[in-house]
């Protein structure tokens, strides 16, 4: 990595490519905007401290997103957590005239889920990562990670549609 010799550049992009996807997946987790910056702010410190001891043996993103996991369950430990699922609509780029109804919308169809698929969903629909980024980062089979992100879409869209889930 060009941060470990130095280059105050690369820590400007490495941010300005990964920030969208630390802060959704830390928000995903702690579910509070507040949180999910800190714990991104805290994330980011450390990157930039370890960057001489890395060893790229995997993607980078894969250890950064270990690191944000990592602080988001210590936080969750302390036990000084908010959950808000309106804060999620932070992660979507919404025009001003469907903000309200966007929101609205997107609150409803997350509260439905439970932590696990909602990480999913937000990591593969809100953050970008592909599905075996996501099975690795979550410790888990892809096949699992695959129907897990396929159920949560459909109960989501159920949800939507006044069907409810059963």
């Amino acid at each position: 990595m060009r941060m470990s010799e130095g280059d105050s550049d690369a820590f400007r992009d490495l941010y300005q490519q990964t920030s969208s996807a630390v802060y959704g997946f830390a928000l995903s987790i702690v579910r509070n905007c507040h949180d999910a910056e800190n714990i991104m702010h805290d994330a980011y410190i450390r990157i930039h401290r370890s960057s001489a001891s890395y060893e790229p043996k995997g993607k980078p993103m894969a250890w950064i997103l270990t690191i944000v996991r990592n602080l988001c369950y210590t936080k969750l430990k302390s036990g000084d957590i908010c959950e808000d699922l309106s804060e999620y609509e932070n992660l979507i780029h919404m025009d001003e005239s469907n903000q309200t109804v966007d929101r609205m919308i997107l609150q409803k169809a997350l509260g439905i889920l439970d932590f696990e698929d909602r990480q999913i969903v937000i990591l593969h629909a809100l953050t970008g990562m592909k599905h075996r980024e996501i099975a690795e980062l979550l410790d888990l089979p892809l096949g699992t990670v695959l129907s897990k992100y396929k159920r949560a879409l459909e109960k989501m869209r159920k949800e939507l549609e006044g069907k409810g889930v059963e």
